[in-house]
């Protein structure tokens, strides 16, 4: 069965995105990824505790966590307690940092240091013991196994999913030409291994009948792509962007944006409308529900066994999107199974 999950950024209190999480599993969603960013939420695992506490089949993720902010005893701890909650229905979702890391000056993760971050805490949840300084400790009360699923854009990260990882959330989108080279990256590192992978596909997703319209919204990511040097992903899509100067009036920064009109604004000197249409066709699930159903099957038949939907926007919950697409969307997708 494919999987369908909707990112939730804690920007409310805790109780209100169990709620709007336990909604999201009335609709039908298979996964409710809650975000990670200290200084942007609430804690993640706060958040996920209550949705525990208030659903019974979603399963929860962190989207994504990180291990430089979070020591991986802490990644442990927290996400043990959850998994006491929500047993056998919670996954632990792990990246190099973004967010929690880069506005501080922080280096994120290196993926030698995530490799072995994972090792601990596999062996943490599993009862071990691990060895600190002079000593070796375990985790109390641990409660077993949790799937770890590693967030990927990069060749080497995708292969590190597919060698050490139960699972990948890709980040590039829905297109053919980056689906079959995250997949290929991540078969590397499968090696012909046979183990059970779960390939999940992150994409903005919007049901609109107006995509002209509706794709004004992208104009600050796709900006961002240009900003990380992502020119290449671009021109998949035939955006030609040079990398953009450092917009300081837009805080904390262009993708997470406290306001998202001011945003599109500047990101506008830079993103046409015909580039933020182009974006939204060949990376995201925008569009009518048909152009989404048919893009999610071509996804399918590339190796996806899930998709990680986002709605444009940091500091809201993804009420509209979980209704438009549980409600027209997310049968169609269950027929492609």
């Amino acid at each position: 069965m494919i999987k369908v999950g909707v990112r939730f950024p804690p920007a409310s209190r805790a109780d209100q995105i169990a709620e709007e999480v336990r909604r999201a599993e009335r609709y039908g969603f298979d996964v409710a990824w809650i975000a990670d960013s200290q200084l942007l939420w609430r804690d993640v695992y706060a958040a996920m505790a209550v949705a525990a506490t208030k659903t019974d089949r979603i399963a929860l993720a962190t989207a994504v966590t990180n291990v430089v902010t979070r020591h991986p005893t802490v990644v442990a701890s927290g996400i043990n307690t959850v998994a006491e909650l929500a047993p056998g229905r919670v996954i632990l979702g792990l990246g190099t940092g973004d967010s929690s890391v880069k506005p501080m000056g922080i280096r994120p993760s290196k993926r030698a240091e995530l490799q072995a971050a994972i090792e601990q805490i596999r062996a943490l949840l599993s009862g071990q013991d691990w060895e600190y300084g002079e000593r070796r400790l375990r985790l109390r009360d641990a409660g077993g196994a949790v799937p770890v699923h590693i967030a990927a854009s990069g060749p080497r990260t995708l292969e590190l999913a597919g060698e050490v990882a139960d699972g990948v959330v890709t980040l590039a989108g829905v297109s053919p030409e980056t689906l079959a080279q995250t997949r290929g990256a991540v078969r590397k590192g499968l090696d012909g291994s046979g183990r059970d992978f779960e390939f999940t596909v992150g994409a903005f997703c919007k049901v609109t009948d107006d995509l002209e319209r509706d794709a004004a919204v992208l104009k600050p990511i796709c900006l961002h792509m240009a900003t990380i040097g992502g020119q290449e992903f671009l021109r998949i899509a035939g955006i030609e962007l040079a990398p953009p100067p450092h917009v300081p009036e837009v805080y904390p920064d262009m993708v997470h944006a406290e306001d998202w009109e001011l945003a599109i604004e500047h990101a506008s000197k830079w993103v046409t409308d015909e580039m933020a249409v182009r974006f939204a066709r060949t990376f995201c699930l925008f569009g009518t529900v048909d152009d989404i159903v048919e893009r999610a099957r071509r996804a399918v038949e590339l190796g996806a066994t899930g998709f990680y939907l986002r709605h444009v926007g940091n500091y809201t919950l993804p009420s509209e999107l979980i209704e438009s697409f549980g409600g027209d969307v997310l049968p169609r997708l269950r027929e492609l199974t």
